[in-house]
């Protein structure tokens, strides 16, 4: 496999059957523990960009010549859009001084809020998405990570107020 098919299918992950974008959203998870367990919410930040651009090249190198600008195998995207979604997940437990795990409810609330954000594209989503470019197909996950990343937001403080945790 080469660097750019390793990169977009993040190590083969994207060959994954059924529904290889949940497959590429669930890899995501222990990768996003672990770079907040090495350097905190600050590394996933970084990581996150640079996994963006890598992920523009990647998949620029992929779809090359090919009729379908957004191949299923292709989910580094999904990659960097279910980290955005854990953002203030890893800002909220290294503000606290918290365990990243013990927030496990939120990580169910941004694996599904990102994964219907992505699957249902509305907005500024499907609008990133109908570009039919690697800008795009990285474009349209990192804005449905926005999307999740906010009702995260929203979502833990409803929690936090009602419950009074």
């Amino acid at each position: 496999m080469n660097a750019p098919r390793f990169v977009a299918t993040v190590a083969g992950v994207g060959y994954l059957r059924p529904a290889p974008g949940t497959w590429g959203s669930l890899a995501a998870l222990p990768m996003a523990a672990l770079l907040h367990l090495i350097g905190g919410p600050w590394l996933l930040v970084i990581a996150i960009i640079a996994v963006f651009f890598e992920g523009i090249w990647a998949t620029t190198q992929v779809t090359r010549w090919q009729d379908d600008h957004d191949p299923s195998y292709v989910v580094v995207d999904e990659v960097v859009g279910q980290w955005i979604a854990l953002l203030p997940l890893s800002f909220g437990a290294w503000y606290v001084g918290a365990s990243i795990f013990a927030l496990w409810p939120g990580w169910i609330a941004a694996f599904v809020l990102f994964r219907l954000f992505d699957i249902f594209k509305p907005g500024p989503i499907g609008w990133a998405d109908r570009r039919h470019t690697p800008l795009g197909v990285m474009l349209d996950d990192a804005i449905a990570g926005v999307f999740a990343a906010f009702f995260v937001v929203v979502l833990a403080v409803l929690f936090h107020v009602f419950f009074a945790i």
